[in-house]
């Protein structure tokens, strides 16, 4: 799966000149922790989080002498974007290295195309049992190995997927194996195949 499959694409954005306040009540009002920062032409030019106010509140305490108006003043420029075909293991890869809650989706020329969060992420983990098997009974068992779903006992319970039966070769029961982990909700592959062929050997 690509970030383009998962992304939000109604982002809720302001402009460099939107008022501290106005940009404050959006987030409040829509319950998001950061809002992309872009230009007329949508060109991302930073994104303002909590964090950017937190640390506005500190200076105001200690009678730090710039006031701050505007979100392009308050903004954190340089932010790490990513494009909408990069994997979602990738982004999760990011977000997690570099500790950031999201990450904006951008076209070749910096236009913005949506946003994919952390929640995005965690939200796979909760595709349910029934579509995953019939993902792989009919996505990998049938069109992939070409193997008639109902020769396999396949069972799916709170992501852990089991594979029970005899399958025509061993390599057949490895690529099953692997590509059922490889599926976006699957926690573990509890692989009891058996093979008709070692074909490893040959």
């Amino acid at each position: 799966m690509q970030v383009v499959d998962l992304m939000t694409t109604d982002v809720i954005t302001v402009g460099p000149g939107t008022g501290i306040r106005d940009a404050a009540r959006l987030m409040f009002r829509n319950r998001v922790s950061g809002l992309p920062v872009v230009d007329d032409a949508n060109r991302l030019a930073g994104i303002i989080t909590e964090a950017d106010f937190l640390r506005l509140e500190v200076a105001r305490e200690e009678d730090s002498p710039d006031a701050v108006e505007t979100v392009g003043e308050a903004m954190s420029s340089g932010v790490v974007t990513v494009d909408p075909a990069l994997s979602i293991y990738e982004a999760a890869k990011i977000m997690s290295v570099q500790d950031i809650k999201r990450l904006p989706v951008v076209d070749e020329e910096g236009r913005l195309l949506g946003i994919i969060s952390r929640a995005d992420v965690v939200s796979l983990f909760t595709r349910p049992d029934d579509v995953i098997e019939d993902e792989i009974r009919e996505d990998l068992i049938r069109r992939v190995l070409f193997v008639d779903p109902d020769q396999l006992d396949v069972e799916v319970q709170n992501g852990v997927v089991t594979f029970v039966g005899q399958i025509g070769t061993r390599t057949e029961a490895r690529l099953l194996a692997e590509l059922a982990t490889r599926l976006d909700g699957v926690i573990r592959v509890d692989s009891q195949l058996t093979w008709r062929v070692d074909d490893t050997g040959l």
